[in-house]
């Protein structure tokens, strides 16, 4: 065992001896989640001091891929994200698993959202330079299905990017020191584990050569500027940002890797 979550340490996680992922024990556990609580209001997609995430998303890709094309973010939220995209020159769309996220983002960006889950997402032929998928492949129980999910949505040579922790993160490692050394966190009564997987550097790589990706930029991020710096060339952090490519036909590598 890795390590454990909840007052009981009812919750368990193990580290594959063969990749490194580390998951859930989903045995005896119903994992769906409940998304209308992520669904009840819209931030605005344009204030800078609830959108940190999807700008700095947006930095980074403006660096990696300067070459404009189709975009998909999936789980695109309030659509922040897109509508920078947009106004930026690509042409962009949104996949949405909240029906009132989706709406609002059409009715205020003028952007189209399709309502569905993307673990059954059928791609209708449509196909995208650049697919992203950022913080939710950590709770997806499957992630080599969502990593082949991603595969269908993308030409080839196309690029994707994916966000999730970094188990390896600093932080993340002290945690498991003090609790191995009896430090114990206290729990909500309710609380529940929301990741199914939690992925480092090799098991994520392990992963993409599994589902015919391959990495072309990996890096850890935080929102802190002086800390961003460090975690982008010293990969400490506690989130990850990777930049990942279609294995099929040629195509150019963005500089900076």
């Amino acid at each position: 065992m890795f390590y454990t979550q909840g007052n009981s340490d009812q919750y368990r996680f193990y580290r594959c001896e063969n990749c490194g992922l580390v998951n859930l024990d989903l045995s005896g556990l119903d994992h769906r989640e409940n998304q209308e609580k992520y669904a009840r209001e819209y931030p605005d997609p344009h204030d800078p001091r609830v959108n940190r995430g999807p700008f700095g998303s947006y930095a980074f890709i403006q660096k990696m891929l300067p070459a404009k094309g189709r975009f998909l973010d999936v789980g695109c939220g309030n659509g922040a994200l897109l509508a920078r995209a947009r106004d930026r020159g690509w042409d962009v769309r949104g996949l949405e698993l909240s029906p009132f996220l989706a709406e609002q983002v059409e009715q205020h960006l003028q952007i189209e959202v399709e309502v569905a889950d993307f673990m059954s997402y059928e791609p209708t032929g449509t196909q995208f330079d650049l697919v992203a998928l950022r913080h939710v492949l950590e709770h997806l129980p499957d992630s080599n299905c969502a990593l082949r999910s991603i595969g269908k949505l993308l030409k080839p040579g196309g690029h994707a990017l994916l966000e999730f922790p970094n188990i390896d993160g600093l932080s993340f490692r002290l945690r498991r020191a003090r609790q191995r050394l009896g430090w114990r966190k206290r729990y909500a009564a309710d609380y529940r584990p929301g990741h199914c997987n939690e992925f480092s550097r090799s098991s994520f790589e392990f992963l993409l050569g599994q589902t015919g990706f391959e990495l072309v930029v990996w890096q850890t991020y935080t929102y802190r500027p002086l800390k961003n710096f460090l975690y982008n060339h010293i990969h400490i952090g506690t989130k990850a940002r990777a930049l990942i490519r279609k294995v099929g036909e040629s195509a150019a590598v963005p500089p900076g890797h």
